[in-house]
């Protein structure tokens, strides 16, 4: 019977070169958000059963944590891994509320899991990237325009692909559905949130039949949802051509072209931010801004990240948090690029340096030279053995170490300013004289 272990389907390992890649782009997201301001938490990875599972849609997508042979009165049971970040986030603000200050600006760059049908970009376990604004009581709409402009400027810096965020806001498409008269303004808002999987006419069937609208009135739903501009002259038009007159219509769609604007200064051709009155998010918590995230190329994946304005993330009764905020899914992106060869993967190891091994006897010499270049910060590691010196240089190339180190002969770590030390490019074949304490690797090779 073979032990070999078989992969389990959803829960993806990636290689240590993919993994640096992964790593990278946490850290340049992580660095963007701090710029900005935004403190880094990590929550832990449950929570209660009942407070995961309020919402309702996502039951059948938790997985519950229960200790084997643990009894049913058990302190940890009704616990369940969380699904998302943002639940998570909620009972945070809630149980530190009185340490924070508000707003209080948050990005969060953790596993969650989700027990969903794995498929490419869908993982059972994911890592993703939040950034949120929080107040008490009352959050400027401005908070709006600053984290779509943060996770366009973050995005803007990694290695991939362009990507568009297309924002939508949920008082523009109320106003337009009460101005219009249907009977059931949210259950629209879920159908309307349909077109980006069903054809236009199996939508507007679904807003005759689960939110009692009209023919004539569906049909102008999906009329106005067709829109798509980073125009804001045209996009006003455009809606206000429509010929439906409602205060809160009017509200919505002067925040939606606050938010195309208030980002021109990020955008590119990169990232572009563009006004999509298709996009809805059917959860409702959402109030104001929605958007989500697509990248070029990879339509397949559908969103890539999303969010928007929830006027009341979390509340004790006596107070309440609004907030506003934007998801990433680093795992969702990074991983089906990499798969693809769309993300070039990095070295192997850290190491920038080998230091070669001429005999067990040397081992001290060659360990004072690994110790001089890493207290300068240049990971070196020493050979494993003392083979000939071709195998070791084969063994570099084999885990992408840019340098071998021919140590001294003599036994010298080079404090005695000797040049006695050699150090090999095994890229380009170069060898030079260099002594352990100031000897520098080339910039390009220190990414």
């Amino acid at each position: 019977m073979s032990d070999k272990p078989t992969p389990l389907s959803g829960f993806p390992e990636l290689l240590p070169e993919h993994r640096v890649v992964e790593r990278a782009v946490i850290a340049s997201l992580s660095r963007t958000f701090e710029l900005h301001g935004f403190a880094n938490i990590e929550t832990r990875a449950v929570e209660p059963l009942e407070r995961l599972s309020k919402g309702g849609e996502i039951d059948k997508e938790i997985y519950v944590l229960r200790r084997l042979q643990a009894e049913d009165s058990a302190g940890d049971s009704g616990l369940a891994l969380h699904f998302d970040l943002t639940v998570p986030f909620a009972r945070y603000v809630l149980e530190h509320a009185g340490k924070l200050e508000f707003p209080f600006r948050r990005f969060q760059i953790q596993p969650a899991w989700r027990g969903e049908r794995p498929q490419e970009g869908r993982y059972r376990q994911f890592t993703q990237a939040d950034i949120d604004i929080v107040g008490r009581d009352t959050l400027g709409f401005h908070h709006d325009v600053e984290v779509v402009r943060v996770m366009a400027e973050a995005l803007a810096e990694l290695p991939l692909p362009g990507l568009s965020i297309q924002v939508n806001n949920r008082k523009l498409i109320q106003g337009f559905y009460r101005g219009l008269g249907i009977p059931d303004v949210t259950a629209a808002i879920r159908q309307i949130d349909k077109l980006d999987k069903q054809e236009p006419g199996a939508v507007v069937a679904l807003l005759v039949s689960e939110a009692g609208a009209s023919e004539e009135q569906a049909w102008r739903c999906v009329e106005m949802a067709r829109l798509r501009t980073s125009d804001t002259v045209y996009l006003r038009e455009y809606v206000e051509g429509l010929g439906v007159e409602d205060e809160l219509l009017a509200t919505g769609l002067d925040e939606l072209v606050a938010v195309v604007d208030g980002c021109a200064g990020v955008a590119g051709e990169r990232v572009r931010v563009e006004a999509n009155l298709r996009i809805a998010r059917g959860l409702d918590y959402y109030t104001g801004t929605v958007l989500e995230i697509f990248l070029d190329g990879y339509e397949r994946l559908k969103s890539i990240g999303g969010g928007g304005r929830y006027d009341a993330l979390a509340s004790d009764g006596r107070t309440t948090y609004p907030g506003v905020g934007v998801s990433f899914g680093v795992s969702r992106t990074v991983v089906p690029l990499l798969a693809d060869g769309a993300l070039a993967p990095g070295r192997k190891v850290p190491s920038l340096v080998l230091v070669a091994l001429a005999d067990e006897e040397s081992r001290p010499a060659s360990d004072a030279v690994a110790r001089a270049l890493r207290s300068r910060g240049i990971a070196t590691e020493v050979a494993a053995s003392p083979q000939k010196f071709g195998k070791q240089i084969r063994y570099a190339e084999r885990r992408d170490i840019p340098y071998v180190w021919f140590p001294a002969t003599d036994g010298s770590d080079g404090t005695d300013g000797g040049t006695d030390h050699q150090v090999k490019d095994i890229r380009s074949g170069d060898q030079s004289a260099a002594d352990p304490h100031s000897w520098t690797p080339a910039e390009e090779t220190e990414k």
